[in-house]
């Protein structure tokens, strides 16, 4: 494991790991959102499993400590890989994991750790078009209406209890490329939204299905189809 760059964090409400692996988009909009005043969650750590990964950059930019733990430094030993990321996290008092286009497929022991400490965005209505490629395989199957999900991690790929969701709507002149810009636009969205919501304490996990407690004024849309 590389070594933990600190920064100074000034200390405020839930505190987030997110994990990346590249560009970090996600990753910049919930920097940007726990940049507001008032918002109830802060980046205690950036983790990535790549040392050239941009969001480093950004959250270097950002004065966030950030880690790397190379999943190539444990050739075939993923439970040795995984023990390393915990270890960063829990020692950097981490509260709430957020998957960010983090593109390695984590164990059930790791995810069993978290449980319900751990969520990830993906680009599609769950459970419609889990795994890779999700826009693309939209298209082609002539839905109407795509989006994306922020939803707790289950051992499953793509699984879990769904927190928020955003639709957009497929147009006839939509291209693979179109699309996702227009979904990852609603992702910059709703995963700050999620976040607040479990930082406020409004989320509750029943069963397999979560219950967003009381009312958030200004989200109602946003929890089903964004207004522009």
């Amino acid at each position: 494991m590389a070594g933990l760059k600190p920064a100074g964090l000034k200390p405020s409400g839930l505190k987030l790991g997110v994990l990346i692996s590249g560009r970090g988009s996600n990753l910049q909009a919930l920097i940007d959102a726990c940049a507001q005043p008032g918002f109830p969650a802060e980046i205690a750590l950036v983790l990535s499993n790549k040392a050239d990964a941009y969001g480093l950059e950004r959250a270097a930019k950002a004065s966030i400590a950030t880690a790397v733990v190379s999943h190539r430094d444990y050739p075939g030993d993923k439970p040795a890989f995984e023990a390393a990321m915990d270890a960063a996290l829990r020692g950097a008092g981490v509260e709430l994991v957020c998957l960010a286009g983090f593109m390695r497929i984590l164990s059930p022991w790791f995810v069993e750790r978290w449980q319900n400490r751990l969520i990830n965005i993906h680009p599609s209505l769950l459970p419609s078009f889990k795994g890779l490629d999700t826009h693309e395989r939209a298209i082609a199957a002539g839905v109407r209406v795509h989006g994306c999900t922020v939803h707790y991690v289950r051992p499953a790929m793509d699984e879990g209890p769904i927190i928020v969701q955003a639709a957009v709507p497929v147009l006839g002149t939509d291209d693979p490329h179109a699309l996702a810009e227009r979904v990852l636009e609603q992702e910059h969205r709703i995963y700050p939204l999620a976040v607040r919501l479990i930082a406020e304490g409004r989320v509750r996990v029943d069963g397999e299905r979560v219950v967003v407690e009381g009312h958030v004024p200004g989200t109602d849309a946003a929890l089903v189809n964004p207004a522009a």
